[in-house]
């Protein structure tokens, strides 16, 4: 999984398409379903297909119309059910804790909104691992 990064103010980053495969199940990160999660991603894969995947060490959090869904990033993939393409561009993103995820998201939004006329319609949550058993967040939005 990503290892912690350092981004304490938000900063712009640019990013390449991206294929990300939501969980049916899932919506928030815990120990248990972080431990080993690429096997539930798996296992929500049709046998006649699952040659085909192969995931990111990599994990996060996709909301759009404020529905919460664990993800892995794709590596390889055929078109199934269940697959969102994030797109190339520009991202607003911010590094925060599970304590201040909600307040840093609003603000985050909050700074989209005003500083660059945008309001998105899905947000990305990175799952960055910290320590054993902990990890924090890096917040993205899509900005174009």
């Amino acid at each position: 999984m990503q290892q912690q990064s350092k981004l304490k103010t938000p900063v712009l980053k640019d990013y390449e398409k991206r294929v990300i495969l939501l969980s049916e199940t899932l919506e928030e990160a815990t120990v248990n379903n972080l431990w080993n999660y690429l096997s539930h991603f798996y296992t929500q894969i049709s046998p006649e297909v699952k040659d085909d995947f192969s995931f990111e060490d990599l994990a996060g959090i996709y909301t759009e119309n404020k529905v919460n869904r664990l993800f892995a990033v794709c590596n390889r993939y055929v078109n199934i059910d269940g697959l969102k393409i994030l797109p190339k561009g520009k991202y607003l993103c911010a590094s925060c804790t599970e304590e201040n995820r909600e307040q840093t998201l609003k603000d985050l939004l909050n700074m989209t909104h005003i500083k660059y006329g945008v309001n998105p319609k899905f947000t990305v949550q990175l799952i960055v691992v910290c320590g054993i058993l902990q990890w924090n967040y890096e917040l993205q939005v899509y900005i174009g």
